[in-house]
């Protein structure tokens, strides 16, 4: 893990103008993700549906199925200590080929870090196992690859000072081996699914972020190991692998201006933190994610008054918009409450406004965006 970039200070100038760069163009897409995250059998019954809506694709689950008929959470139960088999998630393969997607087709196979159930020095061969079956999953299925969901919803799994020999082992030691299971997943991943894209809610805008721009310490941060992890991640991308940092910091942003800010953090600033900055950025796809009903708890989501809302049709048009302006090829659409497509057909508690408004955002962006050389 290294904290600086190393070598003279004009190599970083000549890869942050590669990063700058354009290079191929690739068309935007709109991604979905929320609370009506589809299984492979809702997508088989209702694509129809999810195809009127103004998405490219969306973010999916599966579920594994034993012969004794039970059944539980491929995505949730990925990361543990249980391997599962092929033949468990047989039926999601069935259903994803059975699906005519046509220009619905950009849709990610969710891969959580989660039960989170087993330290960093155990025995990963059922996690390294799972990772590949979801990338055979979605490689059969037709899709361009997993949506790496990071979050520490089970258990603190990237912070240094709650890991389980967090006494006997230093953060060096900790760093380093976050740093060798960052690359077997991502061998796994590939070896799966070659050049598939592994779609992460955060990158190392995470860490960063919360390591105040890399001035505190690593090991002191809650998510200081995702860092090392990712170093592990870029060591081992190969070919037309992307890493897309789907910046969940982008949940919070109200100005159109924060997105450039964001994508000069993740372009330039975290190379700071990043072992392999050249090839990270050989690598890298910058994404936002914006939450549509962010903090309905607080202010709640109103489906009659959209003046009413965190985010006004307006003010959603305007962030999606930018958004879409300045990211590299995905942005991604959150929400809890309002619901894009339901088993009854249609939406629900969604104002019409907002479906418009990301269509008008979308229709005035068409223009593709340029990435840079390598891709």
């Amino acid at each position: 893990m290294l904290t600086c970039l190393s070598g003279a200070a004009s190599s970083l100038l000549i890869l942050m103008a590669a990063a700058a760069e354009p290079g191929a163009a690739v068309p935007r897409k709109l991604i979905e993700f929320g609370w009506d995250e589809p299984d492979t059998g809702f997508l088989r019954r209702h694509i129809a549906q999810m195809q009127a809506t103004p998405f490219d694709g969306c973010v999916f689950h599966v579920d594994h199925r034993g012969p004794d008929g039970k059944t539980g959470s491929f995505t949730w139960e990925g990361w543990g200590r249980r391997r599962f088999t092929r033949a468990e998630v047989r039926h999601a393969i069935d259903d994803l080929k059975a699906t005519p997607f046509g220009r619905f087709r950009h849709n990610f196979l969710r891969f959580n870090t989660t039960p989170a159930d087993l330290d960093w020095f155990d025995d990963f061969s059922a996690v390294l196992a799972n990772a590949r079956l979801a990338a055979e999953v979605a490689r059969e299925g037709g899709c361009p690859g997993l949506l790496f969901d990071i979050e520490q919803y089970n258990a603190p799994l990237f912070d240094y000072g709650k890991q389980r020999d967090a006494r006997g082992k230093s953060w060096e030691e900790y760093a380093q081996q976050a740093r060798r299971r960052g690359r077997e997943v991502m061998q796994a991943f590939q070896d799966g699914y070659p050049d598939l894209v592994v779609f992460l809610t955060f990158g190392y805008s995470l860490p960063f972020a919360q390591s105040d721009g890399g001035r505190k310490p690593l090991a002191g941060c809650g998510y200081g190991l995702l860092a090392p992890f990712m170093d592990g991640l870029v060591e081992a991308a190969r070919g037309r692998t992307r890493i897309v940092d789907g910046c969940e910091l982008a949940y919070g942003y109200r100005e159109p201006a924060d997105f450039a800010r964001a994508a000069e953090m993740m372009r330039r600033e975290v190379l700071s933190i990043a072992a392999h900055p050249d090839k990270y950025l050989r690598h890298l796809s910058v994404s936002f994610g914006i939450w549509l009903d962010k903090d309905w708890r607080k202010v709640p989501w109103d489906a009659q008054d959209p003046s009413r809302n965190v985010h006004t049709p307006a003010q959603f048009e305007a962030l999606v918009r930018q958004a879409l302006t300045t990211a590299d090829e995905y942005v991604w659409i959150y929400s809890e409450t309002p619901r894009w497509w339901t088993d009854a057909g249609g939406p629900a508690k969604l104002p019409k406004a907002y479906d418009e408004a990301l269509r008008r955002a979308k229709a005035t962006t068409a223009a593709p965006a340029t990435t840079r050389p390598g891709r």
